[in-house]
């Protein structure tokens, strides 16, 4: 017979983490009824590692309480395929996760580089999962968290872009399309594929931190029109406009566009 001391010690783990097993009553040890200590036979400490086991691989201790009671092999085994169910969820969660902190820290890059200044760049293919008529159109908004990958299905517009088709005159039509970056491996695709192998490309600033409550779109389309003609290009008379970055200054938000303009 072992006393709490001695099994916290060689199984190492607290006095406190073998009371608190004792409390929902995981393992049994006997009481001496002259002293009142705990005596922990080989059995009582075969109950403490299988507990420290399965709450080793994360099994909720109501969970353990069941295995206590009773529990078949095969249910020893449906209960760790839903757990390694949660652990697979888990992992593409974070996988998702990663991917969107390494697409900000690029768009974070974007703007170093990119902001007030033009350059001639391909705008890679998208498919096209929808159509919204505004982005303040909010009964829509379940169409668009439907056609993104949002990590938990939040309301972004990071898939919206408001596309703006224009002449010598000004503005022809304006609208705003849900997109989806296409992948190389992707196979199945349902939606219309843009693409254009030649872009004015540039990233400015918007926000009432930099513009007030001023429209931005004339500025834009003149520097847009300037960096064609400096670089010998034909504008094709389209704009496709991306929220790139949203940050604060001075509590006042900072808005960075990225600007893809279509040449030949």
């Amino acid at each position: 017979m072992y006393t709490i001391g001695q099994v916290a010690k060689f199984l190492g783990v607290s006095r406190d983490t073998l009371k608190f097993y004792e409390e929902k009553e995981l393992v049994h040890p006997k009481q001496d009824v002259e002293n009142g200590y705990r005596k922990y036979s080989h059995f009582d400490i075969y109950d403490v590692i299988t507990v420290n086991f399965y709450r080793e691989i994360d099994i909720e201790i109501k969970k353990i309480q069941e295995l206590r009671k009773s529990k078949s092999i095969e249910g020893i085994k449906f209960l760790l395929e839903e757990k390694e169910q949660e652990v697979l969820e888990d992992i593409k969660y974070k996988k998702l996760l990663l991917k969107k902190l390494q697409i900000v820290k690029e768009d974070c890059e974007k703007v170093t580089q990119f902001l007030g200044t033009y350059t001639v760049k391909e705008m890679k293919a998208l498919e096209v999962k929808g159509e919204m008529e505004h982005f303040t159109t909010y009964d829509q908004y379940e169409t668009l968290k439907q056609n993104t990958d949002n990590l938990k299905r939040a309301v972004t517009l990071t898939s919206l872009r408001r596309v703006i088709r224009f002449n010598e005159a000004g503005m022809i039509e304006e609208k705003f399309i849900i997109v989806r970056k296409v992948e190389d491996s992707d196979k199945d695709i349902d939606g219309d594929i843009l693409f254009h192998p030649k872009c004015i490309y540039t990233v400015v600033e918007n926000g009432r931190w930099s513009t007030g409550v001023k429209n931005i779109d004339h500025n834009v389309e003149a520097g847009l029109r300037e960096a064609a003609i400096e670089h010998g290009y034909q504008l094709l008379g389209l704009v496709y406009i991306n929220i790139l970055l949203t940050t604060y200054e001075d509590e006042l938000e900072r808005v960075f566009l990225e600007i893809y303009a279509p040449i030949e």
